[in-house]
C-alpha cells in the first residue's frame, strides 16, 4: 500500500484524535479548518495508510481494581531463537503484562504489569514467569508513583 506525506492538517487530526478519539468529522472541522467531508477522507487514508492503528478506552487500573503496577526484568535463562519465541509467546497469554519490552544491557526484558496487590503479583511471578523454561531470573520493582503516562506521540 503506498504511503502519502503527512501534511499539517494530518498532523493536526492525529493529534486531536489521540487525544480524543471520540471527536466527530465535524468536530475535527471545526478545529482544523476544513470540512467534514475532507476530514472523513483523511481520517479514513490514515487509517487505511496505518497511521492510525486503532481507537480504544482508557480505563482507571484503580477504580477496576489493579492499583499495583510493577516493573519486572527478566533473564533468559539461554539466548537462541527459540527460547525467545517460548518467552514472547508466554508474554502474550499473560494479561496482566500491558507492556513488553526486549532490551540492550544486563537484563533481557522489562515488562510493565499490573496486579491488584502484592498477593497476586507472587502468585504472576512465582506461578507464571519463574516456573517458565525460557526464564532464569526476574526482578520486580513495585512503582510508587507515577509521574507521567501517556501512549501520545509528540506531534
Amino acid at each position: 500500500m503506498e504511503t502519502t506525506q503527512l501534511d499539517p492538517f494530518d498532523r493536526k487530526i492525529l493529534a486531536l484524535l489521540q487525544a480524543d478519539a471520540r471527536l466527530t468529522n465535524n468536530d475535527l472541522s471545526a478545529t482544523v479548518n476544513l470540512s467534514p467531508s475532507q476530514c472523513s477522507r483523511r481520517r479514513q487514508r490514515l487509517e487505511e495508510e496505518g497511521y492510525i492503528k486503532g481507537y480504544r478506552a482508557v480505563l482507571d487500573r484503580d477504580r477496576l481494581g489493579f492499583s499495583l503496577t510493577n516493573m519486572v526484568t527478566v533473564t533468559l535463562a539461554t539466548h537462541n531463537r527459540d527460547n525467545a519465541r517460548r518467552f514472547a509467546e508466554l508474554v502474550a497469554r499473560l494479561p496482566e503484562v500491558q507492556e513488553a519490552h526486549a532490551l540492550t544491557g544486563e537484563m533481557d526484558y522489562i515488562l510493565k504489569v499490573v496486579t491488584p496487590n502484592l498477593k497476586a503479583l507472587s502468585e504472576f511471578v512465582n506461578g507464571e514467569l519463574l516456573p517458565h523454561e525460557a526464564v532464569q531470573h526476574v526482578k520486580t520493582a513495585i512503582v510508587l508513583e507515577t509521574l507521567k503516562e501517556t501512549g501520545s506521540l509528540p506531534l
